[in-house]
Order: C-alpha cells, then sequence, then structure tokens
C-alpha cells in the first residue's frame, strides 16, 4: 500500500488546498508517502510537508496587497517580467520573512514532485522538489503562468506552469504505484473549463514552441476530461477526491483579503470533516 496527496494549482486560489492541508496537520494525520502538485499546489504543499500549519494563510493575508508580492508594476520591471515580485516571494519571504523550514522538509521521508510543463514537447515533467534550494527554481516553475511569468530555464530546458500540460496529476501517482490516492481540488465539482481568452496572445508570443501552442490549444478539452475521468475512479472507491462547494469567485490574483480567509476556512472546515475517512482510505488493508 502506498499513499498519494495530489494538490490542483490555482495561484491564490490554492489557498483552499491549504485550509485541507492544515487541517491534516491539525488533525496528526500522516504524512503521505508522495506528494505531487501544480503550480501553487505544490507551492503551498511543501508548508504542509514541513508541517507549518497556517503558514500559506499567514503568507497571503500578510502580502497579498503588497505591491512587492504581487502586481503590474513586477510584470512591468524588465529584471523581474512577472505578475509576481519573483525575488520577494520566493527567496524574501521563505528565506527572511516567513521562515521555511528547510530542516523539516528535508526531513519529509517521503517523495514530493512539481509537475512543470517543458515548453520544447509540450508536456508534463515531474521534477522532484530540491529540499534545500533557497532561490526554489523548481517552484517558480511550476507556477510560472503562461504571459504573466518569464520562461524559467533548469538544466537548459524551458519550462512554464506544469497545469498546462498535466493540471490534476493524478494518473501520475498512480503511474508511481500509488494505490490510495487522495486528489484536492481547488474548482467545485460542477465547475467546466472554456476555452481561455488569452489562447491568440499566447499563440503570438510562443511561435517557437509550436508543441506547446498544441497543448495550450487543447488545455480545456483536456482538463475537462481529466476531471470526468477523476469522479469515474472516485465512484469506484479507487480515488478520494476533496473539492470545495464554492469558490466564493476567487481568482488567481485574489486582493480580498476577506474573501482568500473564508476560502482557507471552507478548505479548513472540509479538511476537519474528511480527516477521519482520509485516515481509513489511506489506512486500509
Amino acid at each position: 500500500m502506498k499513499t498519494a496527496l495530489v494538490l490542483e494549482g490555482g495561484a491564490l486560489r490554492t489557498i483552499y488546498s491549504s485550509g485541507v492541508c492544515d487541517a491534516f496537520l491539525d488533525g496528526e494525520l500522516p504524512l503521505p508517502d508522495y506528494t505531487l502538485g501544480v503550480s501553487a499546489g505544490i507551492a503551498y504543499g511543501v508548508s504542509y510537508l514541513s508541517r507549518q500549519s497556517r503558514r500559506n494563510l499567514q503568507l497571503i493575508c500578510h502580502y497579498a496587497n503588497d505591491k512587492r508580492y504581487m502586481g503590474f508594476r513586477n510584470l512591468a520591471d524588465p529584471r523581474n517580467r512577472s505578475y509576481f515580485g519573483l525575488r520577494f516571494a520566493y527567496e524574501t519571504i521563505p528565506n527572511e520573512l516567513i521562515p521555511f523550514d528547510y530542516d523539516a522538509f528535508a526531513a519529509y521521508p517521503g517523495r514530493a514532485e512539481a509537475v512543470l510543463t517543458n515548453l520544447n514537447t509540450g508536456e508534463a515533467e515531474y521534477l522532484p522538489v530540491p529540499r534545500r534550494d533557497s532561490p526554489n527554481l523548481h517552484l517558480q516553475a511550476t507556477c510560472a503562468i503562461p504571459l504573466m511569468f518569464p520562461i524559467i530555464r533548469i538544466g537548459g530546458q524551458p519550462y512554464l506552469d506544469g497545469g498546462c500540460a498535466d493540471a490534476i496529476p493524478w494518473r501520475r501517482a498512480f503511474h508511481e504505484g500509488c494505490d490510495r490516492v487522495v486528489v484536492v481540488l481547488t474548482r467545485e465539482r460542477d465547475y467546466y473549463k472554456k476555452p481561455g481568452r488569452s489562447d491568440q496572445a499566447i499563440g503570438r508570443a510562443f511561435k517557437k514552441y509550436p508543441y506547446f501552442q498544441e497543448t495550450m490549444r487543447t488545455r480545456s478539452e483536456r482538463y475537462n476530461a481529466c476531471r470526468e475521468a477523476l469522479f469515474d475512479l472516485e465512484r469506484q472507491g479507487r480515488v478520494l477526491v476533496i473539492a470545495p462547494r464554492d469558490t466564493l469567485g476567487c481568482s488567481r490574483t485574489e486582493k480580498n483579503l476577506d474573501t482568500l480567509r473564508r476560502l482557507w476556512q471552507e478548505g479548513y472546515f472540509d479538511g476537519r470533516r474528511e480527516i477521519e475517512r482520509v485516515r481509513e482510505f489511506w489506512t486500509a488493508e
């Protein structure tokens, strides 16, 4: 038996899954053998693996409205070229302001992977999250929303947001031998993804990456099919899915602290309600 936790992304909307994970920590649920996340799913998820309950909530409440954290001024800065302040978000905050416990994360005995989209192939890659990477480059890459981030290069390869190629990577968990997979979504169960308004702009911006263009062209179709297959597995009892009943209109770049706190609280209460079912699911023979 091998347990897994799969975390969907969604930038600041992912505060919902942080609430779920904080409930798991408060309920002393054992950490899974394998944790896989997309974008903010894993960027926030590492605080769960370092057992730092409410760290993400503290971070968002302190800095969601800080221009150093996110805003168009950062995007216009030629040294940054991202809506998010990369050095501030991925170095200053975790290394100075709201310290990330690298030692506790290093002590996590399981595997932690981030999903990245390779622009050359248009395909998802699943890279281990380095345990002591102070620039947090892998986390930057998995969070790199097209047109809102620069291309992040790792090992000479160009990467962007893992959600472009594999937004809910539950198949990867099964491929890696997990048979007790818990998936935390950041969209309501009845959500249906429509083609994005930015498709044409992405097509113009990434002309040199035709495979990535095709990945983006089919993104909504693949996302919806992925969710349908996931819910089929849930009905078969092969996965356990936790999803918000209402995301409160929370956007990826939400600045309303009341909305963010309420969405975290919804995730926390959902996590508390589900914790015994998850415990039984992860420990059943």
